[in-house]
């Protein structure tokens, strides 16, 4: 709740790279050392790296408050309502009969749990998140590196391609480098 209060723009980017960096510290104490690694890379590292390199263009503060409005309660309201209306034919949580309990779980643990007799696991990885995450679902997971790998690249480039522009002495602009146009 202090994120959304803050006025102080660099307070917000910190706090949101602190919250991350807990909750992957969180994930790291659930035995999901892949999770917290993503967490702590993409979370805290990238995203607030990227909001103190905004923020380094931009202004500090926030700027004045916007006036109230209920159509923006309206369609908040709206928005929840049909998001709660889209949960009620959901399984109950744990339920036995749910879809993932009876399709795809009973696979992922045969072949992540390990056995007694001695036999070897298909996939060879003891944390059955890791198991899932790298082997069953490894180019979903390639994929979302390539996303968050181009989307980095994109955003460097944007920050990078802002070039300061300064006056010769007839009053033209010119580029920092020296080169003309």
């Amino acid at each position: 709740m202090t994120i959304v209060r803050v006025r102080s723009l660099f307070a917000a980017a910190m706090l949101a790279g602190i919250y991350s960096f807990l909750g992957a510290g969180w994930m790291l104490l659930l035995d999901a050392p892949d999770v917290a690694f993503t967490e702590a890379s993409v979370g805290a590292g990238i995203s607030t790296v990227l909001m103190l390199s905004t923020l380094s263009l931009t202004r500090r503060e926030e700027k004045g408050r916007h006036p109230w409005l209920p159509l923006h309660l309206a369609a908040v309201l709206l928005t929840g309502a049909a998001l709660v209306y889209g949960t009620f034919d959901m399984p109950h949580v744990g339920s036995a009969s749910a879809p993932v309990q009876t399709h795809v779980s009973p696979e992922y643990l045969a072949d992540a749990v390990p056995r007694t007799d001695g036999t070897v696991l298909e996939v060879g990885i003891p944390n059955i998140v890791t198991t899932v995450l790298a082997s069953y679902r490894g180019y979903d997971t390639l994929g979302e590196t390539m996303v968050i790998f181009t989307a980095t690249i994109a955003v460097l480039l944007l920050l990078g391609g802002r070039r300061r522009r300064r006056r010769d002495p007839a009053g033209r602009e010119r580029p920092e480098d020296g080169s003309e146009r």
